[in-house]
């Protein structure tokens, strides 16, 4: 039985901002999913509440790599070429192997962090993500520099970027996010720029 947990949506902003209260961090190209890991093994869950069949493979990847006895991890299953560059179309086509991008943790060893405040999630989320893997990767953050981020990420044909803010006491995951409606927006499945590894600079650069 699959608990109750459902992603946050995405809302739309009209433009980047900068603001010191709020983190930014790249929007990956490819599905959402909650990660429900432990060591019967990985159960990937779609934004609509529907189970993956597929990705056996990463799905037993996740439950090994994570430094936890269970956990639920909210994330992107993601292709990614041999630069960190996603391939939606691959991930479509199902040519692995895949890869899942954790940005935030809901339940950790049993315990439920939702009312702690982002900036300890991601502080618990970084401590049970390997520091180097190709299956599960850290998404890296900025804080308070939305319009460099964004930037950088259209001279590198990304997707777009995510902001949330970085106090809450309650979860509001995700929310706004910046798209590349702009012109530097990148068409589906067309690759684009490099993504950071686990351990690359939060700058991106």
């Amino acid at each position: 039985m699959i608990p109750s947990f459902k992603p946050m949506p995405l809302m739309r902003a009209r433009e980047p901002f900068d603001h010191p209260d709020w983190i930014f961090e790249l929007k990956y190209d490819g599905f959402r999913a909650l990660a429900f890991a432990n060591g019967a093994g990985t159960r990937l869950v779609s934004r609509r509440g529907l189970e993956y069949r597929r990705f056996d493979d990463l799905r037993s990847e996740i439950s090994l790599e994570l430094n936890a006895d269970d956990a639920v991890v909210d994330g992107e299953i993601v292709k990614l070429d041999s630069e960190g560059r996603p391939i939606f179309v691959d991930l479509m086509r199902c040519r692995g192997p895949f890869t899942f991008v954790a940005f935030d943790v809901l339940v950790v060893n049993g315990k439920d962090v939702r009312k702690l405040g982002l900036t300890d999630r991601k502080k618990i989320l970084r401590a049970i993500v390997p520091r180097e893997s190709r299956s599960v990767l850290y998404a890296q953050h900025v804080k308070g520099r939305g319009r460099e981020l964004f930037d950088v990420i259209c001279k590198q044909d990304l997707e777009g970027i995510v902001v949330e803010a970085s106090a809450e006491s309650v979860r509001n995951r995700r929310t706004p996010a910046v798209d590349q409606d702009q012109e530097c927006r990148v068409q589906l499945g067309e690759g684009s720029g490099r993504v950071a590894r686990a351990e690359a600079s939060p700058r991106l650069l």
